[in-house]
């Protein structure tokens, strides 16, 4: 006796071992990827200081928020506003040169944070939901998200 073998059931099969595969495997940089877009981000780390924290930004620490449409990321930098173009491949992250601002002078905050930003090639969104701007694995600024 021969079975049949319906093909509509076969179709279904595969479709749905494709959609459970995709669902389940979602690389690491890809929910980073999605999470990256979600919120604009308070800087409350930064590598290389000679001087605290707090007394770096004392009144507004920098912000940034990634604009999936233009490729920008937009905010401040402390002291003046920032916007540059980033690329982003997997987990790799690269920043373009920031663009005119008013250029306030506002201390060394500001310029510590262009420099340092220009050094970052990774991310990474840790567990405790914060943004990691690394150069190579070493962490160079950190943010938490804030809306």
């Amino acid at each position: 006796m021969k079975r049949k073998v319906n093909i509509n059931s076969t179709i279904r099969l595969i479709i749905m071992l494709f959609l459970g595969t995709a669902f389940f495997c979602h690389p690491r940089a890809n929910i980073a990827y999605q999470k990256l877009y979600l919120h604009t981000w308070e800087l409350e780390y930064i590598t290389g200081l000679r001087i605290a924290f707090e007394g770096l930004y004392p009144d507004k620490k920098p912000k940034i928020r990634f604009n999936k449409e233009t490729h920008r990321a937009e905010g401040n930098n402390s002291c003046n506003g920032y916007a540059a173009e980033y690329k982003l491949k997997g987990d790799r992250i690269a920043f373009g040169e920031p663009g005119p601002t008013t250029m306030m002078y506002c201390g060394e905050g500001e310029q510590q944070f262009l420099m340092t930003i220009k050094k970052v090639n990774r991310y990474e969104i840790d567990a405790d939901g914060k943004l990691n701007l690394l150069l190579d694995n070493v962490p160079m600024l950190r943010f938490k998200p804030i809306k």
